[in-house]
């Protein structure tokens, strides 16, 4: 796994799979790094021992919430403007792969329960859609 960045590992490594990716992520690492696991798409991460870190370089861990960075009402706005800034700028471009009626909201939630989803899915209001 050390055959990134010229066989001495990553900086860092974003993990939003979870248990499946989890150690093969931490291999990437080079001595020092950094993994931030901020999803569990394929299950939750079993605990680790500490040593785990130690024996691959010292490395770091984090495990990110968004309730954790906005829990002030301060923080949540900041965060807020800059992504509402970011995507008025387009630095960031939002791709609406589907569209579903609000009245259709359990079809929406169950195609989005079985994978039948990508990107960003929408639920519009029923009045809006016979404008």
């Amino acid at each position: 796994m050390k055959a990134f960045h010229d066989g001495k590992g990553l900086p860092v490594v974003y993990d939003s799979i979870g248990q499946a990716t989890f150690v093969d992520s931490l291999n990437c690492l080079r001595p020092r790094g950094l993994m931030v696991s901020f999803g569990n798409a394929s299950g939750p991460v079993d605990p680790i021992p500490l040593s785990m870190l130690a024996q691959r370089g010292a490395l770091f861990l984090t495990r990110p919430t968004l309730a954790a960075f906005t829990s002030e009402r301060h923080e949540l706005l900041e965060s807020a403007n800059e992504l509402f800034d970011m995507v008025l700028s387009n630095q960031i471009k939002i791709k609406v792969n589907r569209t579903y009626p609000l009245s259709q909201a359990a079809r929406a939630h169950s195609a989005l329960e079985n994978r039948h989803t990508t990107g960003c899915t929408v639920l519009i209001p029923d009045y809006l859609i016979k404008l």
